[in-house]
């Protein structure tokens, strides 16, 4: 049996999505910038699937980027927020300790320039409130950035409730909706977005495309100069195939989100109780505020990267976290901001799981967990530690 359990990390091509990209490799392959017919066939195929995608997100076609993706899509509304920020003398940003690696890493490099960065903590259950973001907010605030579901361990944080209180305050809302899109319900203008970010390999469309919403009258910074493409804020000849193809599986990703929920979540909570019935183990994040699909879990006296291993020798890809940082030694920061200690943070496991799993294979991956579990602690000198008393768990049996 070969199991595929890390979707969170990036998901198989649909059907769909591979048909829609076909034409626009073989037969409307020009430049949707040249004058001649076949580059305007390209340029109103473009110009459809922007008009498509935004009816999705509900928001307004120009309104609508395309990138390489969601960190290209994050880096350039980080950076943007900032800048007009800047011109104002607003230099305080505001987001959260366990925001992904292309939010983070962007904002260590604006506090280099001087922007002040505000990091929120994040409660044990791994969600934050808004009215942390409003007792947060000050005059001089440029930007609250927060993401919409946790890449590691899964948790929806209250981004209407951020949205609405960001409004009242006149300050900009980012958010990445990476994990989001296609799983759970997003729309802009419910959610009082300014912008947002998404990428396509995470709902079965292809990777190296995506999406950067960015709502009328927000001036975007270029990150990338060269050519007109995109307004003029994204210079590059469009990745027509790409994006047409991720339009596709957008629009597949949430046609029935209801359906996929109801298929997901009793085989995500029947995964979790499975995985909670082995001693000194825990659930990373809130139980029901999560994603339908992920499951992540820490387990005292092993290592995650073994885990991992010995997993796959059974025919299970799965995760230890972010794949962004997989050739980290580090324990995980989303982890770590929910309040794990390093030593248990080493020993985490993420199962992420496509609307195809089946009942059989919860129950081989559960009962693989067990029998990994139990092999690395009976080689840990570590665990011997902790069942002689010798060390204090950290987890209750």
């Amino acid at each position: 049996m070969r199991i595929y359990a890390d979707n969170a990390a990036t998901t198989k091509m649909s059907n769909n999505a591979i048909n829609a990209m076909l034409p626009y490799m073989r037969e409307v392959y020009g430049n949707p910038s040249s004058l001649y017919e076949i580059g305007q066939k390209a340029k109103k195929a473009l110009e459809d699937a922007r008009r498509r995608a935004a009816v999705v997100l509900n928001c307004d076609a120009k309104e609508i980027y395309f990138t390489s993706g969601g960190s290209e899509a994050d880096n350039q509304a980080i950076i943007s927020a900032a800048r007009i920020g800047e011109k104002k003398g607003n230099k305080h940003i505001i987001s959260t300790s366990f925001e992904h690696h292309a939010v983070l890493h962007t904002l260590k490099k604006l506090e280099k320039e001087g922007f002040e960065i505000e990091l929120l903590d994040v409660h044990s259950n791994g969600v934050i409130s808004a009215r942390q973001v409003k007792d947060a907010i000050r005059e001089d605030t440029a930007l609250v950035t927060i993401m919409y579901a946790n890449n590691e361990i899964g948790t929806v944080q209250p981004i209407k409730e951020i949205g609405t209180v960001c409004r009242e305050k006149n300050v900009l809302f980012h958010t990445d909706a990476v994990q989001a899109i296609g799983h759970i319900s997003v729309d802009i203008d419910r959610d009082n977005i300014d912008m947002l970010s998404l990428s396509a390999h995470k709902f079965h469309g292809p990777k190296g495309v995506g999406i950067l919403y960015a709502k009328k009258g927000i001036l975007l910074t270029n990150i990338i100069e060269g050519g007109a493409q995109e307004r003029g804020k994204r210079a590059g000849t469009e990745n027509l195939p790409g994006i047409v193809s991720m339009v596709a599986a957008l629009e597949d990703a949430t046609k029935d989100l209801d359906g996929y929920a109801a298929k997901l979540l009793p085989l995500r909570d029947k995964l979790i109780a499975g995985l909670d019935s082995i001693p000194y183990s825990e659930l990373n994040g809130d139980r029901d505020n999560r994603l339908p699909g992920t499951v992540n879990f820490c387990f005292e006296g092993i290592v995650g990267e073994s885990l991992i291993l010995l997993l796959d020798n059974k025919g299970i890809s799965a995760s230890s976290g972010s794949a962004c940082a997989s050739g980290s030694l580090d324990p995980s920061h989303v982890l770590l901001a929910i309040g794990r200690p390093y030593e248990v943070a080493h020993g985490s496991l993420r199962l992420s799981l496509s609307e195809d799993v089946t009942e059989e294979e919860i129950d081989y991956m559960i009962q693989s967990v067990k029998e990994v579990v139990e092999y690395l602690r009976n080689m840990s000198p570590f665990w011997r530690d902790l069942i002689n008393g010798k060390r204090p768990h950290v987890f209750e049996e």
